[in-house]
């Protein structure tokens, strides 16, 4: 727009420039004759009855015309515009809907009524003649509350423990705890019913741990928007000479950031204090609720802690939520569509028992 002005001005000085600028388009419009479209009309409903090829776009009507020697003979551009105004193109545009709300499949996240925190791994970053690299990653759904603790080597679960008892104890609990599949969150995959370290913390705290869907795009969206970020605006921003100096450079960023979006995170929904007297008891029976996002096989079944459970042969490749709940012995599946995000209505509820075992520390 300034380059437009400048040319116009032509080097004169501005109050002697005339600063009033015209439309180069065609005061009257030229528009092919109504007789003309509804000829175009007749003959593709006549080839497509009548033509042996069955043809009947732009270009067989084109050729129709022009054997018929209609004079002004539309081209063939002018009449795909035809067939477009008048709706007459066998094709159709693509719907696109608006996405869901964040947090749609936790319905009282998406109301803002519980805050709702992700947590990932960052892997595979070295420091040049110093050690391999890990982050843990967290950031709020409705806050941006970030979080971040680089550490030598890799992450463990005792480590994702104490980090999160960390970050709690300082800001509060959320409504819910959301992970991905490794084992360092949800806990092994050789046995079933296992719950693991992570989920035991979240539900000794009265927080809801949720498990994403393996490889679905968008549920993690936030989590791993934060994780580039944090890579753009640390880790290749800096050089960093040593471990200490990195977490230097991590906490100075994550600071910022918190000091950044202070409203947005006083406008956040309320978290729960964390317990004064509190501490965690790995061998006592885990209470409270489990969810997993997940889709159906083809067979309708879906599979959570190392079992399959039959959902609905007829929702098939198909999302639901599986909330396990462990003081009811119950396991209730739930449909969701991200078309429509409020309707999530019960599936099916089965009973479950989890046996209690001793937890391997």
């Amino acid at each position: 727009m300034v380059h437009h002005w400048v040319q116009h001005a032509q080097g004169q000085r501005l109050d002697r420039v005339d600063w009033h600028d015209r439309s180069h388009a065609p005061r009257a419009p030229h528009r092919t004759e109504a007789g003309i479209e509804e000829l175009v009309l007749a003959v593709r409903a006549e080839l497509e009855l009548r033509s042996d090829l069955g043809f009947h776009g732009a270009e067989a009507i084109h050729e129709a015309l022009k054997g018929r020697t209609i004079e002004p003979l539309p081209s063939v551009r002018t009449i795909h515009r035809i067939l477009e105004r008048r709706g007459a193109l066998d094709g159709q545009k693509r719907t696109r809907r608006p996405a869901p709300p964040p947090g749609w499949h936790l319905p009282e996240a998406a109301s803002k009524r519980r805050e709702l925190d992700s947590f990932d791994v960052v892997e595979g970053l070295v420091i040049r003649d110093g050690p391999q690299v890990e982050v843990l990653n967290g950031i709020s759904l409705h806050g941006g509350l970030a979080a971040s603790w680089p550490v030598e080597a890799s992450v463990t679960a005792k480590l994702v423990v104490e980090s999160l008892i960390e970050h709690w104890r300082a800001f509060g609990l959320p409504g819910y705890a959301q992970f991905d599949n490794d084992t360092i969150f949800q806990g092994t995959h050789a046995h079933p019913d296992v719950i693991g370290r992570v989920s035991r913390l979240c539900l000794g705290l009265g927080v809801v741990p949720v498990f994403v869907v393996p490889r679905e795009f968008g549920f993690q969206s936030m989590i791993e928007n934060y994780n580039g970020t944090w890579q753009a605006k640390v880790w290749a921003r800096f050089p960093h000479g040593s471990l200490l100096d990195l977490r230097g450079h991590s906490q100075r960023y994550v600071t910022a950031l918190r000091r950044h979006r202070a409203d947005r995170i006083e406008s956040a929904p309320r978290r729960r204090a964390f317990p004064t007297d509190w501490h965690l008891n790995l061998q006592s029976r885990p209470r409270g609720r489990i969810m997993y996002l997940r889709r159906t096989s083809a067979a309708g079944a879906v599979e959570v802690m190392g079992r399959s459970f039959e959902v609905d042969p007829h929702w098939l490749h198909r999302l639901v939520r599986v909330e396990v709940d462990l003081d009811g012995d119950k396991i209730r599946i739930y449909r969701l569509r991200r078309r429509e995000p409020k309707d999530q209505p019960l599936l099916k509820e089965l009973h479950h028992h989890i046996k209690k075992r001793k937890f391997s520390e």
